[in-house]
């Protein structure tokens, strides 16, 4: 089994998440705990950039259905971004598209957050 990293860093005033590796029942918790940070800091505008992720279990993205809500009950949203078309088929046979904004990259989701607000 591949690790599995997040790094967080601020640009533009947004909170950005790097996922690397393979997010799945093992290493999900990781992500909630990150996403659980950001809400009760009161960050809510996130993009998720998924560049160096490889793979993502249904529990990957069972979190992101479980703190979206969260995320914009308080004014926020949570974009995803670079992801591998592996990755985003998974997203897509879901429906996701309909529920968040995948992007391209990041500069993107940075200037729809911009624009937003």
């Amino acid at each position: 089994m591949k690790n599995f990293k997040i790094d967080h860093r601020t640009k533009s005033g947004l909170e950005v998440l790097d996922l690397y590796g393979e997010l799945d029942a093992h290493t999900a918790s990781q992500l909630e705990d990150s996403l659980k940070r950001l809400i009760n800091n009161q960050k809510c505008n996130i993009i998720v950039n998924f560049s160096e992720l490889d793979y993502i279990a249904s529990a990957g993205l069972g979190v992101f259905m479980a703190y979206i809500e969260d995320v914009r009950g308080i004014g926020g949203d949570i974009k995803l971004t670079n992801m591998n078309d592996k990755v985003y088929n998974v997203f897509d046979l879901l429906g996701f598209p309909t529920l968040y904004d995948i992007l391209e990259n990041e500069s993107e989701a940075v200037e729809k957050f911009l624009n937003e607000n």
